[in-house]
């Protein structure tokens, strides 16, 4: 099995859709490994997204997702961060395909309820960055 994490977003724990949306993971086959709920700080943030830093959009997405409690979740399954990028659907909400979770749950290409570790390499570094290994069961 593969490994991969999801984040859900504060826009979708503030809007009460994080246990809808871990029924959505479940159905489409994945295994939860370990989930914690959290609340990241500033640094936190900075450090998880710091790929992103030279982008235009790091300040608004570090200010996001310091916004309020979001669920991190470690994932397994065949093919699992493949099938997450398919379950998860298109960054931007609005152009995501119907029934995905973006599509369900998300209201912009900031707002998109979920996030999704984007290869086999990001997962596991990812995954480490908010579990310990004795956290994973699975």
């Amino acid at each position: 099995m593969e490994e991969t994490l999801t984040i859900i977003k504060p826009d979708a724990v503030r809007a009460g859709n994080a246990g809808r949306i871990i029924a959505h993971l479940e159905d489409a086959g994945f295994v939860i490994q370990a989930i914690r709920r959290i609340r990241l700080s500033r640094a936190q943030a900075e450090a998880f997204y710091a790929v992103h830093r030279e982008r235009p959009f790091f300040e608004d997405l570090v200010a996001f997702m310091t916004s309020g409690p979001a669920v991190a979740i470690a994932l397994a399954r065949e093919n699992a961060v493949a099938h997450l990028r398919d379950t998860m659907g298109a960054t931007d909400s609005a152009q995501a395909a119907p029934g995905t979770i973006r599509n369900l749950y998300g209201t912009n290409i900031q707002n998109n309820a979920i996030h999704g570790s984007d290869s086999p390499d990001n997962a596991r570094v990812e995954r480490a960055f908010f579990f310990a290994g004795c956290d994973l069961v699975g």
